[in-house]
């Protein structure tokens, strides 16, 4: 204890002001370690209604039921932003490969998200092997006129926080088919963004330039990649794919938002995450975890009966997968309606044990943050080292100059089943669901109580 207050004296942070501060830390970790629904919540989110990609049937029924579990929280106010969100379909798809001497056999892909299809029709090209974006550049047209280009990409394992890992490959999957299109490629397939040691497929968005043809990009799993490698090396390999993915006319989908007014002032605190999700597996911790932690921070300020000072408002976006018009719609109409905004935080990296809060602010901020670390210690939240909010929350920064923040869990597991069919409700765990939420709230009423 001695030691503890020591340390609190040279941060300048009062021991009065802790005591009291670390009781209520305690009150919303019991509330929420207890009696927290969020687990409950997710399992209906995930297995009635399973993944819902912006523009879906799936996400219509997201919608309604994020409005009835804010109104169940205990939101005093609720209501559905318009947001006109990108149509994507998936359709059903194929691909096969051989060699010279060998036949056809199917391969485990997915389209990546956004991606153009071959309109039902075979698309066969013989597959040219690189290692990199630097690699292709030097390679002369007439190398890559009518291939299918594999980059034999490796996600960095040396990378000890995977999302630096995941940034650094992620260039692969969003500009390689336009690239590949200038050169006259005839498609694209990527090594998935992934850790896994598995040899699941991972999808996510991808984005065409205008400029060049709009040609298919597909992903295999680390297992079929390190096949074709080493095929590659040896063989001539021909690759078959036959898909009818594509971009559909834009759609209304809905931010759902509830709030709890402000005791003090109408300046506003957002919690959030995003509602959709990609249209395999079943967004368990991409991101339904973030709502229903998101959720779960109304529910225990309400059920304890805290008067914040600021309104606490909880953003279930729309569309942050292939087109972030939920974040950036929430962002344009705050700025329009001049409407203050505090602080903001974004839960949207995975359900596991939380470790730390990503600080995306001033320095001056920073260091107040900072100084409240100790009271966070006790729940296992250390490391306030990053410098990230979140897709959503972004805008916000942009827009209004809002200082955010990012739920930051362990990240080991995160990228073996992002993105996949394998992100269900199974692989998250109640209390580390829970904790996260933990952390969000203590931090939520830090910033209520003293900015």
């Amino acid at each position: 204890m001695k030691k503890l207050f020591f340390l609190l004296l040279i941060s300048g942070f009062a021991f009065s002001q802790y005591q009291a501060d670390s009781i209520q830390f305690k009150k919303l970790s019991d509330e929420i370690l207890l009696n927290g629904i969020a687990y409950d919540n997710l399992r209906e989110l995930t297995k009635d209604i399973g993944h819902r990609l912006s523009g879906s049937e799936n996400y219509d029924k997201a919608t309604i039921w994020a409005e009835k579990k804010l109104r169940e929280a205990g939101a005093e106010k609720v209501w559905l932003q318009e947001v006109m969100v990108p149509v994507w379909v998936r359709g059903e798809e194929s691909l096969k490969m051989k060699t010279d001497n060998g036949k056809w056999k199917n391969l485990e892909f997915l389209s990546l998200g956004n991606s153009e299809g071959t309109n039902g029709k075979d698309l066969e090209a013989e597959v040219l092997m690189v290692g990199s974006l630097e690699e292709f550049e030097k390679l002369p047209a007439e190398k890559v006129k009518d291939k299918a280009v594999f980059f034999n990409y490796k996600f960095r394992e040396d990378f000890v926080q995977t999302f630096e890992g995941y940034s650094d490959a992620s260039k692969y999957r969003v500009i390689t088919a336009s690239k590949v299109a200038e050169k006259g490629g005839k498609f694209v397939i990527i090594r998935s963004l992934s850790t896994s040691v598995g040899d699941v497929p991972h999808t996510g968005v991808m984005r065409y330039d205008e400029n060049f043809a709009k040609i298919p990009a597909v992903a295999i799993g680390n297992v079929s990649a390190d096949e074709l490698s080493k095929t590659l090396k040896s063989e001539k390999v021909w690759m078959k794919l036959n898909s009818n993915c594509g971009m559909k006319a834009e759609k209304l989908n809905h931010n759902i938002i509830g709030e709890i007014p402000g005791k003090k002032d109408g300046k506003v605190i957002v919690v959030g995450a995003h509602l959709d999700s990609w249209d395999v597996g079943e967004g368990a911790h991409d991101d339904g975890a973030g709502i229903v932690q998101s959720i779960e921070v109304l529910r225990a300020f309400k059920k304890l009966g805290i008067q914040n000072n600021h309104t606490i408002r909880i953003v279930c976006f729309a569309n942050e997968e292939n087109g972030t018009r939920g974040g950036l719609k929430y962002a344009e109409t705050a700025k329009l309606e001049n409407e203050p905004h505090v602080f903001a935080i974004e839960s949207d990296a995975g359900g596991f044990t939380p470790r730390g809060i990503s600080l995306d602010m001033t320095e001056s901020k920073i260091k107040e943050v900072e100084k409240w670390a100790p009271l966070f210690l006790p729940y296992g939240i250390y490391d306030f080292s990053g410098r990230y909010g979140g897709v959503d929350i972004n805008p916000l920064k942009v827009e209004i100059q809002t200082p955010l923040a990012g739920l930051s869990p362990d990240s080991q597991r995160y990228f073996d089943i992002h993105h996949t069919p394998e992100d269900t409700f199974e692989k998250v765990n109640k209390r580390e669901l829970l904790l996260g939420a933990v952390a969000m709230a203590q931090i939520v009423y830090m910033i209520d109580e003293y900015w």
